[in-house]
């Protein structure tokens, strides 16, 4: 099995998990049991797709989910800053600020896929000439 507890993505990923456990219970009670779970479920989900993803032989599908659940979430988080479920603006601006975080890594770690499947064979006639 591949350790992930290592990775960066994991570990931005596992902070977000705990950082909305924290902001959630400051929602009022509507806000809390209908967008706080649901920001909670997604943040929870790209947290395990990550762990697969970095099991996976074949990550790329992984990671493609794992780009549409970020997605989901952002959306998700401007919904709860329109119905004001957020206690304070900085509650919002944290965690969209994580979210863009886990994105780019995200988007770092499709990337390096791509680069290491294209990299050219070295040929051994070719050095040192």
């Amino acid at each position: 099995m591949a350790q992930y507890e290592h990775l960066p993505i994991y570990k931005a990923a596992f902070d977000l998990v705990v950082y909305f456990e924290e902001i959630v219970r400051h929602f009022s009670r509507y806000n809390k049991y209908t967008h706080g779970t649901a920001l909670r479920e997604s943040a929870h989900d790209i947290l395990l797709l990550i762990v697969r993803a970095n099991s996976s032989a074949e990550k790329r599908p992984l990671l493609a989910e794992l780009r549409l659940k970020i997605e989901e979430l952002k959306v998700e988080l401007r919904v709860c800053k329109e119905v004001k479920a957020f206690h304070n603006f900085n509650s919002f601006e944290t965690s969209i600020n994580h979210v863009i975080r886990i994105a780019k890594q995200n988007e770092g770690w499709i990337r390096s896929l791509s680069v290491g499947s294209k990299r050219p064979e070295s040929r051994p006639d070719a050095i040192g000439s």
